[in-house]
């Protein structure tokens, strides 16, 4: 029993600890001469759906959740927006090229279609990604018309 409560206090300690270890959460400002939605005058319906499930880890609009803020589920989440924004920017997407830009919209349309993203993970806590058949539809027409009307 003793063991026990050696393990336990410097577990606890530890964990205590690494609530120290910062992670950045600040967002990057955004210019809205470069941003997607804008650009591109995306609708009402698609903006909304766009950022209810791809922004918080691709864009520089992240709205970070109360559990983003508990070590070690910080690092993890830092680490899956890095991995989202390096895939794809919504936020700096004018400085893309053009066939980058075309490689990650038939990307986006893939992972749409193959339900991959959202990633299930995230939609677990984050309702408002879960797209319904129809709504991940409407994405993906969006998406596959930008591609036919070159230059986007």
């Amino acid at each position: 029993m003793k063991t026990f409560k050696k393990i336990l206090f410097w577990s606890l300690l530890g964990f205590a600890l690494i609530q120290f270890i910062p992670t950045d959460k600040v967002n990057k400002p955004v210019d809205h001469k470069v941003n997607f939605i804008d650009i591109h005058k995306t609708p009402d319906k698609i903006a909304q759906l766009i950022r209810g499930a791809c922004y918080d880890c691709h864009s520089n609009e992240t709205v970070y959740p109360e559990y983003a803020y508990i070590a070690p589920v910080s690092w993890s989440v830092k680490s899956h927006i890095n991995e989202g924004r390096e895939h794809m920017n919504f936020s700096v997407w004018k400085n893309y090229n053009q066939e980058l830009k075309e490689s990650m919209m038939n990307k986006a349309v893939q992972t749409l279609q193959n339900r991959t993203m959202p990633m299930p993970g995230y939609i677990v806590y984050h309702k408002e990604a879960n797209l319904s058949d129809a709504e991940r539809i409407l994405l993906i027409q969006y998406f596959e018309g930008l591609l036919k009307s070159k230059p986007y």
